[in-house]
C-alpha cells in the first residue's frame, strides 16, 4: 500500500473510532465493501471495556479496583461485554449534490468515449449470471433501452416486464402519423437491444419492497378469447422507467375525443383519421361550412409535439393534396390551440419567433396542375396559431375555449403535457411520508435521489426518465435525459457500484454507491478529490433541443458550454435535424429504414390507403 493510501486508511480508521452520530441506520444488504473506512474493537479495547465496569461495581464498597477477586470479597464477573461492530458512518460532503464544473465534466464524457471504445465484456467462462443480482426493468423506453444496449454482455441477471415488446424513436410519431415514415422504421425489438435479458410482456401492478416482489399481470389470448393472468417476480435491483401519459387537466371531453402521440397506435389512429376526414369532406350533400369544419384539424398544445405534428401535416397537405384532394384544399385549415402566449417555450426567443413565422407563412403548395391553382385563393395559409386560448371543454365535434369561443374540427389532437402513470402515484403512496414531502418539487414524478435512487426505500428501488424527479436538480422530461439516465445507470452496474451499502450517512439521509476501485479514464477524472469509492451523481449534459416547422426547415439549439449554444434555422436547422434523428436510432436497420422511408416519400409521395 503506497504510504497515501496508509495515511488515508488510517486517518477514517480514527475518525470512524472517535467519532459517534445519532442518525438510524438504515436496512441494507450485506456488504463488505465499507470495510475499510471502518474501525472494528480489538482486543485492547474489551479489556478497557471490562475494566472500567469493574471500576463502577467496585467503588461503592470502597475497594481500589482490581481484575482478580478473592474468598474473602466475593465480587461477581460481569457477563463479558458483546462484541459488536460499531456502525459503519460516511460522511457525503455538500459537493456531492451540486454539478461538477462544466469543464471537468465535458473532460469525463470525452474520456467516457474512450472508455466505451476499449471496453471488453467479460468472457463466458469468467461470467456467472446466477451470482450476479437480478436486476428487473419496467418499460422498454429511452431509458430502459440505453440500460439494456449499455449492459450488453455484461454478465447481469436482466429481466425486462412491460406490455411493449418493442423499443420506440418517439421523437418521430409525428411523421408516423402522416405516413412520412413508416412505423416499423422507428420501433426495434427489446430482444435485439441485449439478448441475453429476459423479457416478459406484461404489466406491473404492484411492488412489495419487503419481500422485494413485484406483481405484474399478463393478458393471455386464444383465438377470440383473452383472459388474464398474474405472476409475482423477486428481484434485488427494481429499475423503473415506465415514462408517462398524456395529462388532460381534468378538462372535460379529452380522453373521448382527442386523439393522442404517445404510442404506435396513436400515430396509425391519426394517420387512419386524416384520410378519413378527406373521405369524409368529398361525400355529396355537405354544404362549405360543413366541409371547412370537417377539414379543421385542431391541435392542443405549443410545445415540440404539437408543432411538429402541425407542421407534418401541413407536409402533407401541401405534397399529397393536389394529387388527391385538389378540390378540397381550400377548405383545409390547421388549428394550433396554445394556453401560453407562445410556441415552443424550451427554445431561445429568437428561434420561437423564426418558428411563429414559419408556421403562419403562405401556403407552398406545388400546383402541377394549373386547375388545382384556379381553385385556391392567392395567398392560402393552412396554419392558424391561436395563442392564449385556453381549453375548457371539448365535444364530439367542437372545442370550447375558456372566453366561450367555439371551434369546430374535424380531428383533434391533445399535445399539452404529461402526467404519471397509475403504477407511478401507486409507488408514491406506498412510500409515503418521504416522497410526499417532496411533491412540490417532484409534481407527481417518484422523487430520487442524485444516483437515482428512489427516496424512501432501502436503496434497491431505482427510477429514471419521464417518471422520475432528481430533487437536487430538476431536468426536463426528454428522450435526451432518459437516455442519459440510462446509460449512466447500465456502467455503474457494468462497473459493480453497490447501490444498497451498509451504513449510516453524516450530513445527509442517503448513503452513496460504492465501488472497490475506480478503473476507467472517466471514474477517476469524475472522482472528488480523495473520494476514490463513491459513485460521481448523475450529471445530465444538455446536448441542445430540435424541432421540425415544416417545408423542409427546422429549429436547432445546439449546446457548447454551459450557458452558449449555437442557433440555427431553416434548411441548415433541417440538415441538422435529420442527421441526429438518423444518427440517434438505436440500431442500424432502424437508420437503413428511416433512411429509405424519406427517400421514398420524396420519390413517390405519401401513402393514403387504409389497411
Amino acid at each position: 500500500m503506497s504510504s497515501r493510501a496508509t495515511r488515508i486508511a488510517i486517518s477514517l480508521l480514527l475518525l470512524a473510532s472517535t467519532i459517534s452520530f445519532q442518525i438510524p441506520l438504515r436496512s441494507h444488504l450485506t456488504s463488505n465493501r465499507l470495510s475499510h473506512i471502518y474501525s472494528n474493537p480489538d482486543s485492547f479495547e474489551t479489556e478497557k471495556i471490562l475494566r472500567q465496569t469493574l471500576e463502577k461495581q467496585n467503588e461503592g464498597d470502597g475497594q481500589a479496583p482490581s481484575l482478580s477477586t478473592s474468598p474473602s470479597t466475593p465480587v461477581e464477573t460481569p457477563p463479558p461485554p458483546t462484541t459488536t461492530s460499531p456502525k459503519k458512518t460516511y460522511t457525503v460532503p455538500s459537493k456531492y449534490f451540486s454539478s461538477r464544473p462544466y469543464p471537468k465534466f465535458l473532460l469525463e464524457k470525452a474520456f467516457e468515449l474512450y472508455d466505451d471504445l476499449t471496453y471488453s465484456p467479460p468472457s463466458s467462462d469468467s461470467v456467472t449470471k446466477t451470482k450476479s443480482p437480478h436486476v428487473v426493468i419496467l418499460g422498454t423506453g429511452w431509458g430502459s433501452s440505453s440500460f439494456l444496449k449499455t449492459t450488453a454482455n455484461s454478465g447481469l441477471n436482466i429481466t425486462v416486464i412491460s406490455p411493449r415488446n418493442f423499443f420506440l424513436f418517439t421523437p418521430m410519431l409525428a411523421g408516423a402519423s402522416v405516413g412520412t415514415v413508416e412505423p416499423r422504421s422507428i420501433t426495434e425489438p427489446v430482444r435485439s437491444l441485449n439478448p441475453d435479458a429476459q423479457f416478459l410482456e406484461a404489466t406491473a401492478k404492484t411492488v412489495d419492497q419487503q419481500k422485494k416482489q413485484i406483481e405484474c399481470e399478463s393478458v393471455i389470448c386464444e383465438g377470440n378469447s383473452c383472459t388474464i393472468s398474474t405472476f409475482s417476480i423477486t428481484y434485488d435491483y427494481l429499475i423503473i422507467s415506465i415514462g408517462c401519459t398524456t395529462n388532460t387537466y381534468g378538462i372535460p371531453g379529452v380522453l373521448s375525443n382527442c386523439n393522442f402521440l404517445k404510442s404506435i397506435e396513436d400515430a396509425r389512429r391519426i394517420r387512419t383519421g386524416i384520410v378519413n376526414c378527406f373521405e369524409r369532406a368529398g361525400l355529396p350533400g355537405l354544404n362549405d361550412k360543413q366541409i371547412k369544419d370537417t377539414l379543421t384539424f385542431a391541435i392542443i398544445g405549443a410545445g415540440p409535439t404539437g408543432v411538429e405534428f402541425a407542421s407534418e401535416l401541413r407536409d402533407f397537405v401541401e405534397a399529397e393534396g393536389p394529387k388527391y384532394y385538389p378540390t378540397l384544399l381550400k377548405y383545409v385549415r390547421i388549428k394550433i390551440i396554445e394556453a401560453s402566449d407562445t410556441v415552443l417555450a424550451p427554445f431561445d426567443e429568437k428561434l420561437r419567433e423564426k418558428a411563429i413565422e414559419e408556421l403562419t407563412r403562405t401556403s407552398k403548395i406545388k400546383y402541377e396542375k394549373s386547375a388545382v391553382k384556379d381553385l385556391l385563393p392567392p395567398s392560402l395559409k393552412l396554419t392558424e396559431l391561436m395563442l392564449q386560448s385556453g381549453v375548457r371543454e371539448i365535444t364530439k365535434s367542437t372545442i370550447i375555449l375558456n372566453d366561450d369561443h367555439e371551434v369546430p374540427y374535424g380531428l383533434s389532437v391533445w399535445a399539452a403535457g404529461n402526467g404519471p402513470m397509475p403504477f407511478t402515484l401507486n409507488l408514491i403512496k406506498t412510500l409515503q411520508p418521504e416522497q410526499q414531502t417532496l411533491q412540490s418539487i417532484a409534481r407527481g414524478r417518484i422523487a430520487v435521489d442524485p444516483w437515482l435512487r428512489v427516496i424512501g426505500s432501502d436503496g434497491s428501488l431505482i427510477s429514471l426518465g419521464d417518471c422520475a424527479c432528481n430533487v437536487d436538480d430538476v431536468l426536463p422530461g426528454t428522450a435526451q435525459v432518459a437516455g442519459q439516465q440510462g446509460e449512466w445507470l447500465g456502467k455503474m452496474f457494468r462497473r459493480e457500484y453497490d447501490f444498497i451499502p451498509e451504513g449510516e450517512v453524516v450530513g445527509r439521509d442517503v448513503t452513496p454507491p460504492i465501488t472497490d476501485s475506480k478503473e476507467t479514464l472517466a471514474e477517476k477524472v469524475s472522482a472528488i478529490e480523495g473520494d476514490d469509492k463513491i459513485a460521481s451523481p448523475f450529471q445530465f449534459l444538455n446536448l441542445g433541443i430540435l424541432a421540425y416547422t415544416g417545408g423542409g426547415s427546422a429549429l436547432a439549439q445546439v449546446q457548447l458550454t454551459e450557458g452558449t449554444s449555437v442557433k440555427s434555422s431553416g434548411s441548415l436547422g433541417f440538415g441538422l435535424w435529420r442527421s441526429v434523428y438518423l444518427s440517434k436510432q438505436v440500431s442500424g436497420r432502424n437508420r437503413v429504414l428511416v433512411a429509405v422511408d424519406w427517400l421514398k416519400t420524396r420519390i413517390f409521395g405519401r401513402d393514403i390507403t387504409r389497411l
